[in-house]
């Protein structure tokens, strides 16, 4: 596509060609203004293409196999062992690195903080994705998806956390979606729901704010179902909610300023002056708030371990592993981004927020896969699971760049819907 902006093309942005009174139809506008030949040929060029090619070669047969075989054939699980990468990764990383959507619903709508509409509706759709493919992930773990439903209509467990998580995740979803309809009504030029979202778009960030506040701090509740499985120092029945909670501030915002510098370097020509003109000061009012979220964090992280008197086991080799990660996750991290805040540097706050996010990953992993069960043997995934977790993920991505051509989401849409 780069080199088509340079010669000149612009993509579709508003409801009627250029120069002519006539309006782009469906396929154009999927096509991105392109014709089908010019549309193959951008396909073809771009290197990233090829390999997630490569990927469902070799992964959709995986998959397949997956759901014809069963679980065991494609994992190493065990009642020892029972999430996996499909939940290790797939649910306990994505859902924090997605928790960007209702921060800045909140930060915009209800704060009034209009300096961050630009970054708004991509923070709304990191957030939509990344709980849509959690649930993906969730049914490739489970398999049977004519039953995903049986936690919250069927077999009801009201006292149980998995009853409360299925039904967070699932009308916050709802919400989402609802949240980005003004996007999809602009480009498809309906003017009627975008109307009926903006009336209602106050409740909508509430909600939110509800529904991902309790969900977040749900999945740290989760792990109190195996008390004594969990190393003591990643886990504290008093506080594992809130460290979950917290952790997915700073995780979600530093996922966005990742995201939004990807699709700067990479999606130039999608986006336009408003976005890229105001990214660096974006850039660091997030990086404000994730230090605040940092500092937070990292009190109660040794708050936990003061309540529960666990100084001596970071004298452990888990405890210097332990020390490890909230050096290299936490305090590195917080600390670049009080640098970047000082010098007023987006550039910094960009390594920082790269750096937050792989200890929030290292974290999530140590928590569900490394330090559970830590007394018995360590797990080794599946090279089948590993697999299935790069198509699965491959697919979010691609899913994630073709919302972003095409949604007014980096750009603002020119004209008014019908």
């Amino acid at each position: 596509m780069k080199t088509f902006a340079k010669q000149g093309f612009e993509p579709v942005d508003t409801l009627q060609k250029p120069g002519v009174a006539v309006p782009w139809t469906f396929a154009e506008k999927m096509l991105l203004g392109l014709s089908p030949g010019d549309y193959v040929k951008q396909l073809v060029r771009n290197p990233l293409n090829w390999f997630f090619a490569l990927v469902y070669i070799i992964g959709v047969p995986v998959l397949l196999g997956r759901f014809y075989y069963g679980l065991g054939w494609a994992t190493h699980g065990s009642y020892d062992y029972p999430w996996g990468l499909f939940l290790g990764w797939g649910l306990f990383c994505m859902v924090p690195l997605s928790a960007s959507g209702f921060m800045l619903g909140t930060t915009v709508e209800l704060f009034g903080r209009k300096d961050f509409k630009p970054l708004e509706r991509l923070g709304l759709l990191n957030g939509l994705l990344g709980y849509l493919f959690a649930v993906v992930f969730l049914q490739v773990d489970l398999g049977q998806p004519w039953r995903l439903i049986y936690p919250m209509f069927v077999s009801l467990g009201p006292a149980a956390v998995l009853f409360l998580v299925a039904w967070h995740v699932a009308t916050y979803l709802s919400v989402q979606v609802a949240e980005l309809v003004p996007a999809a009504s602009e480009l498809m030029g309906w003017k009627a729901p975008k109307k009926m979202v903006k009336s209602i778009v106050l409740g909508l960030t509430v909600a939110g704010i509800i529904l991902s506040t309790l969900h977040q701090g749900a999945l740290g509740a989760l792990f109190t179902y195996a008390p004594g499985k969990v190393h003591p120092l990643w886990f504290s029945a008093q506080f594992q909610w809130f460290h979950f909670f917290c952790s997915s501030i700073f995780a979600g915002l530093s996922m966005l300023i990742v995201v939004s510098t990807l699709a700067k370097r990479f999606l130039g020509w999608r986006c336009d002056a408003n976005f890229t003109d105001n990214l660096d000061r974006i850039t660091l009012g997030l990086a404000k708030g994730c230090a605040l979220a940092l500092i937070t964090y990292l009190i109660i992280k040794m708050t936990a371990i003061a309540h529960d008197n666990e100084w001596g086991l970071l004298f452990t080799g888990w405890g210097q592993y332990y020390i490890f990660e909230i050096c290299f996750g936490v305090v590195l991290p917080l600390m670049l981004y009080a640098k970047a805040l000082r010098q007023k540097s987006a550039r910094i706050a960009r390594f920082a927020a790269i750096i937050a996010v792989l200890g929030i990953l290292l974290n999530r992993l140590n928590t569900a896969l490394i330090v559970f069960n830590y007394k018995l043997y360590q797990e080794i995934p599946h090279w089948r699971e590993v697999v299935i977790v790069i198509l699965v993920y491959s697919t979010y991505v691609i899913v994630y760049r073709a919302c972003l051509c095409r949604l007014p989401i980096l750009y603002t849409w020119k004209g008014e819907s019908r």
